[in-house]
């Protein structure tokens, strides 16, 4: 199966309390998150950290889409409810679009 990747980045809120909250909850992310990741098509996720500045990559199937994703997710109260609360400790990046969190990132070199 051939998978597509996508590198995402978001802030997180320069507070090292809040940062440490926010790690201690992705130790155990809730299982109804993990299968809504899983449902959309998202095969493998991993979120680096340096310093606020975090980077997610992903890799997807052929089912994925973003708009699949956030529909899902719109329609999804617990999702909803994770959101929210990871809000307390996210930021938007300077140039995300308003209402935008995870900013999707472009590839400028690979070897």
């Amino acid at each position: 199966m051939r998978l597509t990747r996508y590198c995402l980045a978001l802030d997180l809120k320069e507070d090292p309390q809040l940062i440490a909250e926010y790690k201690k909850y992705h130790e155990a992310v809730w299982p109804e998150i993990l299968g809504s990741i899983k449902d959309a098509g998202v095969e493998k996720a991993e979120i680096y950290l340096a310093g606020n500045r975090m980077f997610m990559i992903i890799e997807v199937n052929a089912s994925f889409s973003f708009e699949k994703k956030e529909s899902m997710d719109a329609a999804n109260p617990k999702v909803q409810e994770w959101e929210d609360l990871m809000w307390k400790y996210q930021q938007a990046l300077p140039t995300a679009k308003e209402g935008e969190k995870w900013v999707l990132m472009d590839k400028v070199w690979e070897l």
